[in-house]
């Protein structure tokens, strides 16, 4: 079977198409400034042809019948036609406490994700362009299957996703901590416990998914019993432009003095914060190493507050889980800063943890391996996330089981 794995964004639209047979992605590419002019990459994987252009792209429509036109005509033609899909997978990024596992798309699931637009304003509802796009053009014989991005966290539970608010906000809004980056820390937990060779039931890990934006997970017996995520991607780490977690007060103290309207606040917490404004440098990881290790102290600090921090929560999900076996770095960062890694697993050595530097060196860009050495009493791993095949396998469970 081949599938689909589509992820929707306001004015984007990035798909990758997987044969599950041998779960290789055949092609894979992006429409990008839908509604605000329009462009179009693709690339055939086997072959290396990429195909790019500019066109009017005003939909998601007319984007998905521009994804239609790269997979069956010209240079990157890989299959006949649409008939050769089995599923097209959905990667949602919010299904709140309504859905907490992968699900066919119907009427009823389509209205559940349009419910829950006020928790995630800038996602769900391109998701449900996306969705209702993709069924316009690939027909209602496909099979459209939603993945959502919290569902794996939905194992929480309450000490762990409540916040210290009025009760009455949980009732009335469903205000409590969702969690997110799920489909990733389930694919990378998944694949720690097949590499050290036991059942995840038996297993205690914790998954750091370290990018521009960035989350850490407690799995317990392959169960999720924290996240540093909250009810948006705010919460938590410090991360490229978002604050992560700070003193409430911090916030109301500067509406006060700023004067601040609630969508200002927002904007300033969540894209002019973080990693960016502490160093004053840039948002990206690469560059602020870059400006440290010439002596830039402020790149220095924002370096230190996430490598501390990223150590703090550990320590807390170790204490969480009452013990640990293994740790897993995963997402853009987490797969590519060997200096974090390095500054992290060595102030984990008191767990009886050994660095294996020269496998730090080589564990870049695609490349995993085991950071811990042999004997230590906690095993550590990159391994490169995932999240499309994982959307990709429950859509042709889901498919074949119809």
């Amino acid at each position: 079977m081949k599938v689909l794995v589509i992820n929707c964004g306001s004015s984007s639209l990035k798909f990758q198409l997987i044969d599950m047979d041998g779960e290789i992605t055949i092609a894979k590419g992006i429409c990008e400034r839908i509604g605000m002019g329009g462009h179009v990459e693709a690339k055939v994987i086997a072959t290396g042809v990429k195909l790019e252009y500019d066109m009017d792209l005003p939909n998601h429509t007319v984007a998905f019948q521009e994804v239609k036109k790269c997979l069956t005509e010209g240079e990157t033609k890989v299959i006949e036609d649409l008939n050769e899909i089995g599923a097209v997978g959905h990667r949602i990024v919010q299904g709140g406490s309504l859905f907490n596992k992968s699900v066919l798309v119907d009427d009823s699931v389509i209205e559940g994700i349009e419910s829950l637009c006020d928790l995630a304003p800038l996602h769900n509802p391109a998701h449900i362009q996306g969705i209702r796009a993709s069924i316009e053009v690939f027909g209602k014989d496909v099979p459209e299957i939603c993945v959502f991005d919290n569902a794996f966290h939905s194992t929480m539970p309450p000490e762990a996703y409540m916040f210290g608010v009025p009760y009455e906000y949980y009732e009335k809004y469903a205000v409590r901590k969702y969690g997110f980056h799920g489909t990733s820390h389930r694919y990378v937990s998944g694949e720690c416990a097949r590499l050290m060779g036991k059942n995840i039931e038996d297993l205690k890990i914790i998954t750091c998914h370290l990018g521009n934006g960035s989350s850490i997970t407690a799995v317990k017996g392959g169960r999720v019993i924290d996240t540093t995520m909250g009810l948006t991607p705010l919460d938590g780490l410090m991360m490229g432009t978002r604050s992560g977690a700070v003193d409430p007060s911090v916030v109301t103290f500067l509406q006060e003095k700023e004067g601040w309207t609630p969508a200002e606040t927002s904007n300033i917490l969540n894209k002019k914060s973080g990693m960016l404004s502490i160093s004053g440098v840039s948002h990206d990881d690469r560059d602020i190493l870059a400006a440290a290790a010439e002596g830039n102290e402020r790149a220095k600090i924002a370096l230190n507050m996430l490598w501390y921090q990223i150590r703090k929560y550990i320590g807390s999900y170790i204490a969480a889980m009452q013990g640990v076996d293994a740790i897993v770095f995963t997402g853009g960062i987490g797969e590519n800063s060997q200096p974090l890694r390095k500054n992290v697993i060595e102030n984990l050595a008191y767990l009886g943890i050994g660095f294996n530097e020269e496998v730090n060196k080589t564990a870049i860009k695609g490349n995993g391996g085991e950071l811990s050495t042999e004997g230590s009493a906690v095993r550590v791993f990159v391994i490169p996330t995932n999240e499309e095949l994982m959307i990709a396998r429950d859509a042709k469970e889901i498919a074949e089981n119809l």
